[in-house]
């Protein structure tokens, strides 16, 4: 039942007793009014494999699944937030996936934040869940939400294809970089194919060398360069897999503040972060944050919502949890950040 990852701030309940939970949440869904402060209690301070532990306790006891049960005590982005830690992260990226390709328009942001972050591993077993629980593959479903050199990229970065090792071919670097420079700065017009092969094959150590390579050709680092060369989800995509490549913890970082930066909060950005990243690396993106914005993570989320209606406080409280477990112990490092 260990933690899913070795930075995150959910980490192993000590003296886990599933069926303690269980009544807890019983008790907090009985009667007129529903106890939200005992469900995040319980749920944010557990990690996955303890939240299904207590799914199945929950079943043996009633005889009802634990998430349909929260789902009709519960309302909002609360709940939300509440489902999406009773699922396993392949199942609560499948989910996000299908929920941001459902009806009219396509919640691209979605696509590229799962898409461009997850490893190999990660997105074959999203392939097999997706199929699994929506009946076609996730291939198929981008497909038909998406269109042009966009969908390519999304397509590309299914196959799961690329190279995972630590190899660095320094004269192939040279020629990789020279091949996007040549396929966008040089020219008019941009071949966004060979963007593609290098970006989305290449391993990550190769890349950064390519990186360097492309600053020396060019005079620009190359996130410049595709905003200069792409617009829209395209831009996008590309610049994520970069960001992802030279510093993912960064990337959910700013992707955490630019949720909630300015008017109202991007919440469906800000609870998809921090559920799929809680368990994984949340030490590393809090003290991206603390870095690159001056303001802790934790801060910046209060002051965003001081004024909210009392009906949203779990939500956010829940959310607060999520990164401020004050039982994880914390490098020195990073002390100063909770």
């Amino acid at each position: 039942m260990a933690a899913i990852g070795k930075r995150g701030t959910v980490t192993e309940a000590a003296g886990f007793n599933a069926e303690e939970d269980v009544q807890k949440l019983r008790e907090a869904m009985k009667g007129a009014g529903t106890n939200e402060e005992a469900i995040t209690e319980v749920l944010a301070r557990r990690t996955v494999a303890q939240r299904q532990r207590i799914k199945e306790a929950y079943k043996q006891s009633v005889g009802k699944d634990l998430a349909d049960d929260l789902s009709s005590e519960l309302s909002g982005n609360f709940r939300s937030v509440v489902l999406g830690l009773l699922m396993l992260p392949p199942v609560y990226d499948a989910y996000e996936l299908k929920f941001a390709m459902k009806g009219a328009g396509t919640e691209e942001a979605c696509l590229i934040d799962i898409l461009a972050s997850r490893t190999n591993a990660e997105i074959q077993t999203l392939n097999g869940v997706y199929k699994k629980e929506y009946g076609k593959t996730l291939e198929d479903a981008v497909c038909g939400d998406t269109s042009g050199m966009f969908q390519r990229v999304l397509v590309s970065l299914l196959t799961a294809g690329r190279d995972e090792s630590d190899n660095v071919d320094e004269a192939q670097a040279v020629l990789d970089a020279k091949d996007i420079y040549e396929a966008g700065e040089a020219r008019w017009g941009t071949d966004e194919v060979k963007f593609l092969t290098v970006l989305c094959v290449r391993n990550e150590k190769h890349l950064l060398r390519v990186f360097q390579e492309y600053q020396k050709i060019s005079g620009r680092d190359i996130e410049d360069s595709i905003k200069r060369e792409m617009s829209g989800s395209l831009e996008d995509v590309f610049l994520a897999i970069v960001k992802c490549i030279k510093n993912k913890p960064a990337f959910f970082a700013e992707r955490l503040y630019k949720s909630m930066k300015g008017l109202g909060t991007t919440d469906s950005v800000l609870i998809r972060i921090m559920v799929a990243r809680a368990e994984v690396d949340m030490l590393d993106i809090k003290a991206q944050f603390l870095k690159m914005y001056g303001k802790t993570l934790h801060s910046f989320i209060k002051v965003r919502h001081s004024a909210i209606p009392q009906l949203s406080y779990y939500y956010y409280n829940n959310i607060n949890i999520l990164f401020e477990d004050v039982n994880a112990p914390l490098p020195l490092s990073l002390s100063q950040i909770v």
